[in-house]
């Protein structure tokens, strides 16, 4: 009698052991939780916080833009700098700041537009260095970029509406010496690929970044996503070519037809 005592009285100890760890593991768990919940906290004040400190208004932001190749600024070539501000007075000083015996600066506000002239002119280079790498000559070559400046103030004014002359430098000028320059990497890119490399080969040969690549990808899928319909057939060439393996000689064929 006196061992079955002895017995339960241990087991009831046994049974309170087994229960003050079960506490002990569910007040632990329980503060583990809290800590999760109070770093997923601070997380989100940090991001919260960092992106507010970040946000960067749109009068304090300038932007610079060609027609002009490093390559001729370091030879001090005579070159042409726009200088986009939403602030004319700050985008005054920029330019200012800037200008030397071989460097003349302009001024605009058409910030987002700037911007995206020098992503566009890009693709067009692109477009211009498979024309050239499948045999087109001069002649072909103007047709296809009064068809690129045309294309590019479409899709500009469908992403940002604003009063802007298409013609200035900022816009025209950086197509042209992007298209037509032998220091133009998006153009050497593109002549290689009317030569027949594909995007690969091509770009481990060059060793340098053709940033009209991605450009045409992001202008693809920008026009995709709005619902008016922009008429944009040489981003649409070139998308193909370079994301869709599409046939470059065949392609152009096709373009041939919608440019005018």
């Amino acid at each position: 009698q006196t061992d079955r005592q002895t017995d339960r009285q241990t087991d009831r100890q046994t049974d309170r052991q087994r229960q003050r760890a079960t506490e002990r593991q569910r007040q632990r768990e329980t503060e583990r939780d809290r800590d999760r919940d109070r770093d997923r906290q601070r997380q989100r004040e940090t991001e919260t916080k960092t992106e507010t400190e970040t946000e960067t208004p749109l009068e304090q932001i300038g932007v610079i833009t060609g027609p002009c190749h490093a390559e001729e600024v370091a030879l001090e070539r005579l070159s042409f700098l726009t200088i986009a501000c939403a602030d004319l007075a700050t985008a005054s000083q920029m330019a200012k700041a800037l200008q030397s015996s071989y460097i003349k600066t302009k001024i605009s506000d058409d910030i987002i537009g700037a911007e995206y002239a020098a992503v566009l002119k890009n693709i067009y280079a692109i477009a211009a260095g498979i024309a050239h790498g499948l045999g087109y000559g001069d002649n072909f070559q103007a047709v296809l970029m009064s068809n690129a400046i045309r294309e590019m103030k479409r899709f500009i004014k469908q992403v940002y509406k604003m009063k802007r002359n298409i013609n200035d430098t900022a816009y025209l000028g950086d197509l042209l010496v992007t298209g037509y320059s032998v220091f133009s990497r998006n153009r050497m890119f593109g002549n290689m690929i009317g030569k027949g490399y594909t995007v690969k080969s091509a770009t481990m040969e060059m060793n340098m970044v053709a940033e009209g690549y991605y450009a045409s990808k992001s202008a693809f899928k920008i026009m995709e996503k709005k619902e008016k319909n922009v008429k944009t057939p040489i981003v649409n060439a070139v998308y193909g070519i370079l994301y869709e393996n599409k046939n470059p000689k065949n392609t152009f064929k096709k373009l041939i037809e919608e440019l005018d």
